[in-house]
């Protein structure tokens, strides 16, 4: 597959709406049909992009998979600062840390095999180990939801295994 771009990222600003969730039972579609509508409601934005960000607990088990586990999952953009009034949006925070980042090229429908190779290739034979900050996509320029040509960036929390 490929080699991902190992980087540091600075802390970011995110805000966005949220809902709990597991693999199994995935709710992405109203997650996001429920904040987009509100998106020009962000005045601060830093860019254009979009964060799809997965929030995992310490318990989370990647290397013993459970599709009915729950995370948290946001619909986000990131901002400056936060407003003095968030009763449309939550605030979440991206804490400054290393993350690997992949390109995954296609539709939503390949994603299994990008993550398989994440999780069951490339990270047990990599000297990382999984963080426990949150995982995103980012949604920049060339993703298109749903299209065979869509590229999003897969960052992926790690630190050096000891």
């Amino acid at each position: 597959m490929q080699t991902p771009r190992i980087t540091f990222l600075a802390e970011k600003k995110l805000l966005g709406h949220k809902l709990t969730m597991s693999f199994a039972q995935n709710k992405t579609y109203e997650l996001w049909s429920g904040f987009m509508p509100h998106l020009k409601q962000i005045n601060n934005r830093v860019s254009e992009n979009l964060f799809s960000v997965q929030v995992f607990d310490a318990e989370y088990s990647f290397a013993a998979f459970n599709p009915n586990a729950e995370f948290e999952k946001w619909a986000c953009a990131e901002v400056a600062d936060y407003p003095t009034d968030l009763s449309t949006f939550k605030p979440l925070i991206i804490p400054a840390g290393m993350y690997a980042v992949f390109i995954h090229k296609g539709p939503p429908s390949l994603a299994p095999q990008t993550f398989g190779y994440i999780f069951g290739t490339w990270l047990p034979n990599s000297g990382y180990e999984l963080d426990l900050r949150p995982h995103f996509e980012l949604l920049g320029t060339k993703y298109k939801n749903n299209h065979p040509e869509s590229e999003e960036e897969v960052w992926i929390p790690i630190k050096e295994r000891l």
